[in-house]
């Protein structure tokens, strides 16, 4: 993904494996052996998947495990903006296996997608430097397909449960083209203000009260939504809006 060029569809990659450890794991593997990036890798099931913040993640066979592998995406001054384009991407894709006339499917801040406020995919964005100088980001996406895990954080649901029919693999090919599309439109993070509008127009909870987690403290007061970089805008109230980079959001 060096040199700047915007990326095509072509340039894609996909190999597809049985039991693996951990998708992202074996992105990073192959980085550090020297893949070029825009390798997707997928699994049937995962033995050793993990959430953000190190939480483990239930990967039985019937959801849709999916790492893409990318080797220098952006300037490290971009690359907080990736995670938008990921959920735009997501988001397009169930959305477009849903039923005609269902709720539609909304991003919560970060790249969450629920849908009837429930959470149907986990997103793990992870990198690391390489001895080439080079730099390796994962993009790990897990989506509920038949199975609904339960780690107990917020209500969580399956596309199955929601009434769409689609298969992992079904799924995984409309994946492929979305976030083809929505790298595109990124552009190594020249894109960044096309990625916020489509971000914005999918967001749930605008306006409302939410609690954000942060590693230390919480804070709570309404979402006004999220700046030209992306972070998260708190209204605390008498006129006191924090800009909140990461996070864990509760509503209500």
């Amino acid at each position: 993904m060096t040199g700047g060029n915007r990326i095509s569809l072509d340039d894609f990659r996909h190999t597809a494996l049985g039991d693996v450890g951990s998708t992202n794991t074996e992105c990073l593997n192959r980085a550090r052996a020297g893949d070029p990036g825009l390798h997707w890798i997928t699994a049937t099931r995962q033995i050793a998947g993990r959430g953000r913040r190190g939480r483990s993640w239930v990967s039985e066979a019937g959801n849709l495990y999916a790492s893409l592998l990318l080797i220098d995406p952006a300037p490290m001054d971009r690359l907080h903006s990736l995670p938008l384009a990921v959920a735009v991407a997501v988001q397009n894709v169930i959305q477009s296996v849903m039923p005609t006339g269902s709720e539609p499917v909304m991003i919560k801040w970060p790249n969450d997608i629920l849908i009837e406020g429930k959470k149907c995919c986990g997103i793990l964005l992870e990198g690391e430097g390489l001895p080439n100088g080079h730099h390796a980001l994962v993009i790990g996406i897990g989506i509920n397909v038949a199975l609904v895990p339960d780690h107990g954080l917020y209500p969580v649901t399956s596309l199955h449960a929601q009434g769409a029919s689609v298969s992992p693999e079904d799924l995984f090919a409309r994946l492929f083209v979305s976030m083809a599309e929505a790298l595109r439109v990124w552009n190594h993070g020249q894109g960044i203000a096309e990625i916020i509008a489509q971000w914005r127009s999918a967001a749930g909870g605008i306006g409302q009260k939410i609690t954000v987690n942060l590693p230390d403290h919480s804070l709570s007061g309404r979402f006004e939504g999220i700046d030209e970089e992306g972070r998260l805008m708190l209204n605390l109230g008498a006129g006191a809006v924090q800009r909140i980079a990461a996070g864990d959001v509760f509503f209500g």
